[in-house]
């Protein structure tokens, strides 16, 4: 039995700033806007080379706007990712040396936190 995660909530206030973040800051692919009916609006957004999709929109996420904290991306290369998001207006941490990675922190507009990690060298 196989289990693959698809899709992942992110709880927004703004879904059009949210989609400009996501889509314009972070680069990353918009696949879906969709009004289903009103009161309910989804947006689809996959992130380059990701197996996994966030969404987001209205009508959606029953969290708080914003408590996201626990979802780690993992990444190439951390001193590039953290140049190309300062570059694209983003607040990114400075890159965390640890063992087990290295680490680079961000959060959107709203507060949802991600955390990047570039896996260590298999040896």
């Amino acid at each position: 039995m196989e289990y693959r995660i698809e899709l992942i909530f992110v709880p927004v206030r703004d879904t059009d700033r949210a989609k400009a973040f996501y889509t314009e800051q972070l680069g990353w692919h918009a696949d879906f806007d969709q009004v289903v009916r009103p009161g309910l609006r989804f947006v689809q957004i996959t992130p380059p080379g990701s197996a996994c999709s966030i969404a987001f929109g209205e009508g959606i996420a029953e969290d708080e706007p914003g408590t996201m904290r626990n979802v780690q991306v993992v990444i190439d290369d951390a001193d590039a990712t953290r140049a190309a998001l300062l570059e694209a207006g983003v607040d990114a941490s400075e890159v965390d040396e640890q063992d087990w990675g290295r680490f680079v922190t961000f959060a959107d507009p709203d507060g949802n936190r991600w955390t990047l990690q570039q896996l260590p060298a298999r040896e």
